[in-house]
């Protein structure tokens, strides 16, 4: 098990109730591939509250930096921790975001704090592409500066108009779609409605994406069965995944998603 311990370095709000958590860590940072994440415990809780998973945001020169949103107990004493708190960690975890998108152009979709494990994926793909980002609000919109500075093409909606386009980060996909061309590879990470959207329209145009997801977890190492997901096989046959260990990352093609209650 990838278990191990990390100081704090440094704690920094962002906006709209997001903070920038960066740690210091050299064998995960070093270890650490976009689209993995890191199952932490929150000091003072361990024995009323689970492991929280964050994506990785940043990974390199003995340092690791997370994302996160205070939505709760655990975040809300997270970020109440000063420089050189020692955190339990296990990780990186996951299988992380394929990194060969071949002659396609790389679109990344995300939504809230689902851009972070996107901008460690822009800073390994081996191609710049397009950044679409989406939120409810300006302050929802995260890491335009981060993508503009590793001279990615950035768009940005949000539903109530007060940055960029109004209207969801899928409307602006759909018209880079509908152009054609060139022909594009897609990977996103965000709320599942904006998954389950980018996928649809992905398959419809014929192009592969690559979609983050974001289950309940327990244990983060596949022992629990608490964030399974069923996937379809090319023969048609249905299996179920275990979105902690066998993901997050998985092909739109083999998602099968359910139903709406």
């Amino acid at each position: 098990m990838p278990l191990g311990e990390a100081a704090i370095l440094e704690q920094t709000p962002v906006s709209g109730g997001y903070c920038l958590l960066r740690l210091a860590a050299p064998e995960l940072a070093a270890a650490a591939q976009p689209g993995q994440f890191i199952h932490l415990r929150i000091p003072g809780l361990e024995t009323t509250a689970l492991r929280r998973p964050f994506s990785i945001y940043r990974a390199g020169a003995g340092e690791l930096a997370i994302l996160y949103k205070r939505v709760g107990r655990g975040t809300d004493v997270l970020a109440t921790l000063p420089a050189g708190t020692r955190l339990s960690v296990m990780g990186p975890l996951g299988n992380g975001f394929p990194l060969a998108s071949g002659d396609r152009l790389p679109i990344l979709v995300g939504g809230g704090y689902g851009v972070a494990p996107l901008v460690f994926l822009a800073t390994r793909l081996p191609r710049k592409g397009v950044v679409l980002l989406g939120g409810r609000r300006a302050a929802d919109v995260l890491c335009i500066a981060d993508f503009e500075a590793l001279g990615w093409s950035v768009e940005v909606a949000t539903q109530d108009g007060s940055l960029g386009t109004e209207g969801l980060v899928t409307d602006l996909l759909g018209r880079h779609l509908d152009a054609g061309a060139p022909p594009a590879e897609l990977f996103a990470c965000g709320p599942d409605g904006m998954l389950r959207a980018v996928g649809t329209r992905a398959i419809a145009a014929g192009c592969r994406a690559w979609l983050s997801l974001d289950h309940h977890m327990v244990c983060g190492i596949g022992a629990c069965l608490a964030c399974v997901q069923r996937l379809r096989e090319a023969d048609g046959s249905i299996h179920i995944a275990r979105v902690c260990k066998d993901g997050p990352i998985f092909e739109a093609r083999t998602i099968v998603w359910e139903d709406p209650a």
